[in-house]
């Protein structure tokens, strides 16, 4: 019968071409606490605690999906953003720590401004994958009308589960950005993480991002890389209210040229944050 103590040794030596010691570690961790239902600090402090045999084999089944190089959230088929669960799978992208801060800066700006405008309130997510943002969003501001958009259908089926899980009512509509007929009246809100990643940024990304996680979602051409951002920008500017708020995600290496994008739209306010690891990540502008 295999310990906890087996199953790291096993994954540590195993998954030694994917990922280093410390990755390997954090994810056996991850996946423990899942199988036996139980806190991380449990598994590590009783090593020697027994894997029952249905245990044993879904830390296998893990096991090998991981050491093919799919991402362990698509092995385990949810991740967690911003406190709330979500179904992952290549459909969508797997949500990101930096996505949460986006998040995070939308809802405080939204707090200080919605009583200058009037109801109902709308709020839009351009891109939605999973539904993470839209979602998450709805969670945190009830009040808020929320819909969300995608190319995608599998996309958008994965985010109406979704937001099922997440006991929240979000409208969800398949649509293209870049050929968007949708108009909306009274729209406060438009956020949004748009593909943005070039070929030259690809050649520099694990391949478990590259070969898993849906190219339409992430890639964009060299030659335009600003693609969404420039359809984004006029849809918002057709779209939102007079002093409406646009968020964005952004290329860390395009934030200069997203600012004056957006400036050259007619947007004011236009503010350009770091990230955690203190990476030029997302965007405001105001309408």
């Amino acid at each position: 019968m295999k310990t906890i103590r087996d199953v790291f040794t096993h994954f540590k030596h195993g998954l030694a071409e994917v990922y280093d010691t410390q990755e390997t570690e954090a994810i056996t961790l991850t996946v423990l606490t899942e199988i036996l239902n139980s806190s991380k600090a449990t598994i590590k402090a009783f090593p020697e605690k027994e894997l029952t045999l249905t245990q044993q084999d879904e830390a296998n089944n893990i096991f090998t999906q991981l050491k093919t190089g799919k991402p362990l959230q698509y092995a385990l088929g949810y991740t967690e953003f911003y406190g709330l669960k979500f179904i992952v799978n290549p459909a969508v992208l797997i949500p990101r720590p930096e996505t949460e801060e986006l998040v995070q800066w939308a809802i405080d700006s939204w707090r200080l401004t919605v009583g200058s405008w009037q109801q109902p309130y709308y709020i839009l997510d351009i891109g939605t994958g999973s539904g993470c943002i839209a979602i998450s969003l709805k969670k945190n501001l009830p009040d808020a009308e929320v819909s969300a958009i995608d190319i995608s259908p599998e996309a958008l089926q994965t985010a109406k589960e979704n937001a099922g899980i997440n006991e929240v009512d979000v409208d969800f509509i398949q649509d293209d950005i870049l050929n968007s007929q949708l108009r909306t009246q009274n729209l406060q809100l438009v956020i949004s993480n748009p593909p943005y990643v070039t070929l030259t940024d690809k050649q520099q990304m694990h391949t478990n991002v590259t070969g898993f996680e849906p190219h339409t979602a992430l890639f964009v051409p060299e030659d335009n890389p600003l693609l969404f951002y420039k359809a984004i920008a006029d849809f918002a500017a057709d779209n939102l209210v007079k002093g409406g708020l646009l968020f964005l995600e952004i290329n860390e290496s395009l934030g200069k040229e997203t600012v004056e994008l957006l400036e050259n739209k007619g947007f004011t306010n236009v503010e350009l944050r770091k990230d955690m690891s203190g990476r030029d990540r997302m965007i405001r502008a105001t309408k």
